[in-house]
């Protein structure tokens, strides 16, 4: 007889590891920082075969991947950088889709991705581009909701995901709702306060946060808001940690999240811990090279 195994938990769906990559330390780098199941951020790993650039996205594909794309060197670029599930970076895949930069990007179906909205060096845009189970990008899928960039992205629910916040005509704080079938949904009036340069990460193995930021007085700030596992933006909750921009965030242990790096008017690595319910910690001295408009994803 086969041996029973058990499903796993909503508590235990995630990806048991992070990757922290890419930046500007006021030269453009592709240096990467795992983070463990534990939370810990290791020291610099040796720069990857991608193009260093900043402004980009990333999120998981696969299950057990993730995926580096778009963003800007002198321009707006389109490449990608597919990693393994051992958190290995690979070289660049030639861009499919509008290059652009300021992008969000995050997961949906259990084991896809989505990479959307963002800046092309002219315009504000809308598009997305799904990635395939095998870390595939497609071409682009027309804009729904209001266009714009420098905006976060999450999973929550499982298996669906959420754009929020960003930056159109004035600071936003509206979301757009990706189905599990990487449908796009329009605007969701915004909640909370209206911000750019922002990141986001799910936690609790079904929920999301949206996190940090610059607002529209120009001043930092360390605000977060949490996304149910329905897909609802819930008000702000007061900051914990150093205000700062231009982070990035992923979950970790399955169930976790993390905040690191970005600029809190200078550049940090310093990072702030999710717990399992939604709750951040304060700051984490820094480990690696300080740099800021980077990006992370889950792997493994």
């Amino acid at each position: 007889m086969f041996p029973i195994i058990p499903a796993a938990s909503a508590a235990d769906s995630g990806n048991q590891e992070g990757i922290i990559g890419f930046g500007s330390t006021g030269s453009l780098v592709s240096t990467t920082n795992l983070v463990s199941d534990a939370g810990v951020v290791a020291s610099d790993q040796a720069a990857t075969t991608g193009t260093a650039r900043y402004q980009l996205a990333a999120c998981e594909y696969g299950n057990d991947k993730g995926i580096f794309g778009f963003g800007k060197t002198t321009t707006s670029v389109g490449m990608t950088n597919l990693v393994s599930n051992a958190g290995v970076v690979a070289s660049d895949v030639t861009a499919v889709g509008t290059v652009r930069q300021g992008l969000g990007a995050c997961s949906f179906g259990d084991d896809k991705g989505i990479f959307g909205f963002g800046y092309d060096g002219s315009n504000n845009v809308g598009m997305t581009n799904l990635v395939s189970n095998s870390g595939v990008v497609a071409s682009d899928v027309t804009a729904v909701g209001t266009v714009r960039s420098d905006l976060a992205a999450c999973e929550y629910g499982g298996d669906k995901g959420i754009f929020g916040y960003g930056y159109a005509a004035t600071y936003s704080s509206l979301s757009n709702l990706v189905s599990n079938a990487g449908v796009v949904a329009t605007d969701v009036t915004g909640v909370g306060t209206a911000r750019q340069y922002l990141a986001a990460c799910g936690y609790g193995g079904d929920k999301g946060i949206f996190g940090f930021g610059k607002d529209p007085t120009g001043a930092l700030t360390g605000v977060t808001n949490l996304v149910s596992n329905a897909g609802v933006v819930a008000t702000d909750v007061t900051a914990v940690g150093t205000a700062r921009r231009y982070a990035a965030a992923t979950q970790y242990g399955g169930d976790k999240g993390i905040f690191g790096f970005g600029s809190d008017g200078s550049n940090t690595a310093m990072t702030s811990l999710v717990s399992n319910t939604g709750v951040v910690s304060s700051d984490v001295t820094g480990v690696g090279t300080a740099r800021a408009r980077l990006a992370a994803c889950s792997f493994n």
